[in-house]
C-alpha cells in the first residue's frame, strides 16, 4: 500500500475509486464503505482512502478527543483490507478553510482523478462542513465521476459509528465494542522494560505504553489474546497505573500471558481485548497482589475453557 502523510499535494496515476472520512476504528460501517471502493478495482480503478492526520501529541478534552486507534493501527488495518493508497492530509488552514466546491475540483478531480466516490449518509466536508452527498453528486455530473451513497450499518437499532464504539469502550463493554468493530479491539506497541515486579512474583508480564490520545477501556483487568509468531496466547491484562507498587505517571497496558516463556522485550505486539473482569485495585502488600493475580489467571483460564 502506498502511504502518504504530511502533504497537501497528491498525484495519482490513473483513475481512482475514493472514500473520504476519518476512518477512526475502521469499524463495520467503514468496512462497508471499503467494500464499495475495493469492488471498483475490478474496473481498473485504484482504491484510495483520503483521511486526515491525527496528532498523537495533542490530548483533547473529553471522550471525543481520543482516538480508537493510532495512525499506525489505522494504517495497518487499511493495508490489510487491500487499500492501494492511504492519503493522510494534515488539517491545516489551506485545507480546513477550503470551500467544498474548491475541494472537489482541486483534490478529488485534479489530484486524485476520482472516477468513483463512496461516502456515508452523514459525510460532510469543506469549510464549515457545507459540502455533502448532494453537492458531490451534482458536481460529479459536471466533472465526470460517479457518487454512491452508502447506508449505515446498524447494531441494536442504532447506527454504527466511531462515537458508538467509543461509548462502548468507555463503559468497558468489550463484547459490544468488538461487535461494532467487526474485530477485537486491540492495543499495539513495543514491549518496554518495566520495573519487573511481575517477574519477582513469578508472573512475568509484557508492558505497552500507548500514546495519551489512544482511547483505552476503564482501568482494570481484562481477558486478552496476543498473537506471537502465528501462535495465540491468552492472558490477563491490567490497564492502569499499578497503584500497589508505587504507581506510574502514565497509563500502561500490562499483560501476563498464559503458557508462554520467553523474552519479548523490543517485540511489537497487538493485545486484543475479549472481556472485562474487575477494576484496578491497590493492595496492601505484594503477597496480596500476587494472590489476586492468581485468582485473575484462574478466572481467565476458566473463560477460555468455556469458550472452547
Amino acid at each position: 500500500m502506498n502511504y502518504v502523510t504530511g502533504k497537501t499535494q497528491f498525484h495519482m496515476e490513473g483513475p481512482c475509486a475514493v472514500s473520504l472520512g476519518k476512518f477512526d476504528g475502521v469499524h463495520r460501517g467503514h468496512q462497508k464503505l471499503l467494500r464499495h471502493v475495493l469492488s471498483r478495482r475490478e474496473q481498473g480503478l485504484s482504491a484510495v482512502i483520503f483521511t486526515f492526520e491525527k496528532n498523537p501529541t495533542r490530548m483533547l478534552s473529553g471522550l471525543s478527543g481520543q482516538n480508537i486507534m493510532t495512525n499506525e493501527e489505522r494504517r495497518s488495518l487499511l493495508e490489510e483490507a487491500g487499500v492501494d493508497h492511504l492519503l493522510e492530509c494534515p488539517f491545516v488552514p489551506e485545507i480546513s478553510l477550503m470551500e467544498p466546491e474548491v475541494f472537489i475540483k482541486r483534490i478529488l478531480v485534479e489530484q486524485l482523478h476520482a472516477a468513483f466516490v463512496a461516502v456515508g449518509e452523514d459525510f460532510r466536508f469543506g469549510h464549515q462542513r457545507k459540502g455533502d452527498f448532494r453537492m458531490l453528486e451534482r458536481m460529479g455530473k459536471t466533472y465526470g465521476f460517479q457518487v454512491e451513497l452508502v447506508e449505515k450499518e446498524k447494531s441494536h437499532n442504532r447506527d454504527i459509528s466511531s462515537t458508538y464504539v467509543r461509548e462502548a469502550l468507555h463503559e468497558g463493554n468489550i463484547p459490544l465494542a468488538n461487535e461494532l468493530l467487526g474485530y477485537r479491539y486491540f492495543v499495539s506497541g513495543e514491549v518496554l522494560h518495566g520495573r519487573q515486579i511481575g517477574r519477582t512474583l513469578g508472573l512475568p508480564t509484557t508492558n505497552l505504553l500507548p500514546p495519551p490520545d489512544k482511547l483505552l477501556p476503564p482501568n482494570g483487568v481484562y481477558l486478552t489474546r496476543t498473537m506471537l509468531d502465528e501462535e495465540e496466547y491468552f492472558g490477563i491484562t491490567n490497564i492502569g497505573y499499578k497503584p500497589t507498587v508505587g504507581g506510574e505517571t502514565h497509563k500502561g497496558v500490562e499483560t501476563f500471558l498464559f503458557h508462554y516463556e520467553g523474552d519479548l522485550y523490543g517485540r511489537f505486539l497487538n493485545v486484543e481485548f475479549l472481556e472485562y473482569e474487575r477494576p484496578e485495585q491497590k493492595f496492601k502488600s505484594l503477597e496480596e497482589l500476587k494472590a489476586r493475580i492468581l485468582s485473575d489467571v484462574h478466572w481467565g483460564k476458566s473463560k477460555i475453557y468455556v469458550k472452547s
